[in-house]
């Protein structure tokens, strides 16, 4: 047993190193390289792998896994506005598909429960792929992509009706799922329990985990939750993705959001690729080989058949003329439901094993297919309406915040609280958890996370914000994420605080020129108060502030090419200190003492009183 899964992992990946950049490199996209890497491995090609049914089941967390990440990028709020194109684009596009796909069956002499099944079947797209691809090209803020998203995610609420359809119209009950009541009863106590947690209970969890400093356990917590999520999921027969997109949704405006997305996102882009290995693998090139000629118009009339609706589903979506056919071969191809579908009512009876067969082979080809439909839009269709048309700018802008603050304490509230004042908006990262829940109570937008993490600070948005503001407390924290930005994201603005003199040329040594002092501008503004107690007038000790000012900051580059050696910055700084007393000895000479007999004033006095 051990061995065999040793010996399977190594197969996977090599498979996937392998084939997937050489499909990347013959633009072919990482899903297609997936795809044929499975049909290499698997039971009709070099028969590396057998137990394909198992490979796939495990895999499919990672369409679980891309179903919480989306969740969390979508609060309530904003899930609410997408109502209308979530059941309005989603249950045309299904009612079309599923309409067009039963009168095709009909009419090629297929019974009507065969029909109605397959057609329903058919008519859900495949939600990996179709993400997959829509990251992959950057597409998924193009009216194209929202839309696609919209409907696939009616797709996967609409899949458990469908499910529980099955039993009244086959000839056998489907094992295990109770009487229908039960069922319901079921699903409405999981989807109460989900909100109810995610709404009490995770945040106070991940907040004593986060506090914890363990990074591994916070991964750990979150593997966690996705899995307990699918397998309550599982057990009231629902979609196991839908569930964890809710639990995603709850957990949207959370400040833990973006540290969850970056610990997810390793384990989510590799099952992934298993998933699509696996959908390599069951393709069975048997029954394709027995029948190539049904096999093989069965998919191209399938494809031919659920594009052309979606095409004009686009038209009535108000997709741009560019994207309609975009949008109708993301969407073309059979989903991974629909295996779900076709196994379900093989036990009820609907139809026989070889039909089930059939059409799970029918499904996995147009998975296969569709990189191949983009390739040939990219290649063929693209020019051709670039040509005939100038392509409306129907690009949706990115909503990331023009500037990230990471830490959140004394010094990056001030600089917040004044971009807030200005309406201007900004992500923070903040690595205590009782600082972010005291702050998220206040209104603040803050999240939990190590920003000197790069993957975080991708999440958080670096890759579009204009300038990040450095103001974490620790010295090496702070030049950790200075170096991480300086390799990841050049682009970026750099507005440092420094704790000390030493901090201030370590960072720049990094090429910093925008940064401040932490304590200093507080010391010169309690220093002019108390001048002003010792009989200065406000303006007098405003020159000589910032006289002082100025002289330290000249001082303080004077210095920064020796501060590594000792005696020159020791000599260099008892001459500044030298210069700093002459000049206001020079600037009190010709003043009489207001106090004391002391000599005290300004440069302006002196000018008055030669005139």
């Amino acid at each position: 047993m051990e061995h065999n899964l040793l010996s399977n992992a190594l197969i996977y990946l090599a498979a996937a190193v392998l084939a997937v950049p050489l499909a990347k490199r013959l633009g072919l996209g990482a899903v297609l390289g997936y795809l044929l890497a499975g049909m290499a491995i698997g039971p009709w090609g070099l028969h590396l792998i057998g137990d394909v049914e198992d490979m796939l089941h495990f895999s499919e967390f990672g369409v679980v896994m891309l179903l919480f990440l989306i969740g969390l990028e979508l609060e309530p709020k904003r899930l609410w506005s997408l109502r209308q194109p979530i059941f309005g684009g989603g249950g045309l596009q299904v009612g079309a598909s599923t309409a067009a796909l039963f009168v095709a069956a009909l009419a090629l002499g297929t019974d009507w429960k065969t029909a109605l099944i397959a057609a329903l079947g058919l008519s859900l797209s495949s939600t990996a792929i179709a993400l997959a691809t829509l990251e992959e090209r950057n597409l998924k803020v193009t009216p194209a992509g929202s839309a696609g998203f919209s409907i696939l995610l009616f797709q996967d609420i609409a899949a458990i009706p469908m499910i529980a359809l099955i039993p009244l119209i086959g000839a056998a009950p489907v094992a295990g799922r109770g009487p229908g009541w039960l069922v319901v009863l079921k699903v409405a106590a999981v989807i109460a329990l989900l909100v109810l947690c995610g709404r009490y209970l995770l945040r106070p969890l991940l907040r004593i985990i986060a506090k914890s400093g363990l990074r591994e356990i916070f991964t750990a917590f979150a593997l966690l939750l996705v899995i307990a999520i699918g397998a309550l999921m599982q057990w009231v027969g629902m979609s196991m993705a839908l569930g964890t997109f809710l639990a995603g949704v709850l957990l949207a405006d959370s400040e833990y959001r973006h540290a969850l997305e970056t610990d997810l996102e390793p384990f989510k882009g590799l099952l992934l690729g298993l998933f699509f290995i696996a959908v390599g693998m069951s393709v069975d090139v048997g029954v394709l080989l027995e029948r190539p000629l049904l096999v093989g118009g069965l998919v191209l009339g399938f494809l031919a058949l659920k594009s052309a609706v979606l095409y004009l589903l686009g038209r009535r979506l108000g997709i741009a003329r560019g994207q309609q056919v975009l949008f109708a071969f993301l969407l073309a191809q059979g989903g991974e439901f629909a295996f779900v579908v076709f196994g379900a009512a093989a036990a009820a009876r609907v139809f026989s094993a070889s039909v089930a067969s059939l059409l799970v082979v029918v499904v996995a080809l147009s998975m296969v297919a569709t990189p191949l439909l983009l390739l040939l839009y990219d290649r063929l269709i693209a020019p051709r309406l670039r040509k005939l048309e100038q392509p409306p700018d129907d690009r949706i802008e990115p909503q990331d915040s023009p500037v990230i603050i990471a830490g959140f304490g004394r010094f990056g509230q001030i600089v917040g609280r004044l971009l807030l004042a200005n309406r201007i908006r900004a992500t923070v990262l903040d690595h205590d958890p009782d600082q972010v829940d005291l702050l998220r109570k206040f209104g603040f937008k803050v999240f939990y996370g190590d920003a000197t993490r790069s993957d975080l600070l991708r999440a958080a948005g670096a890759e579009t914000a204009r300038m990040i503001v450095v103001a974490i407390d620790d010295v090496a924290d702070s030049l950790a994420l200075v170096d991480a930005v300086k390799q990841h994201f050049p682009h970026l603005k750099i507005l440092a605080r420094a704790r000390n003199v030493s901090h201030y040329y370590d960072l720049m040594d990094r090429g910093v020129t925008l940064l401040e002092r932490e304590t200093f501008e507080a010391a010169l503004l309690l220093g002019g108060k108390a001048l002003q107690e010792l009989g200065y007038d406000s303006a007098r000790a405003g020159k000589v502030v910032q006289q002082f000012r100025d002289h330290n900051f000249k001082t303080l580059h004077a210095v920064y090419p020796h501060y590594q050696d000792q005696h020159q910055m020791i000599s260099l700084a008892k001459q500044g200190r030298q210069e700093l007393e002459e000049m206001f000895a020079r600037d009190a000479s010709g003043l009489t003492a207001e106090t004391g007999g002391e000599a005290v004033g300004n440069e302006a006095d002196h000018e008055r009183r030669t005139d």
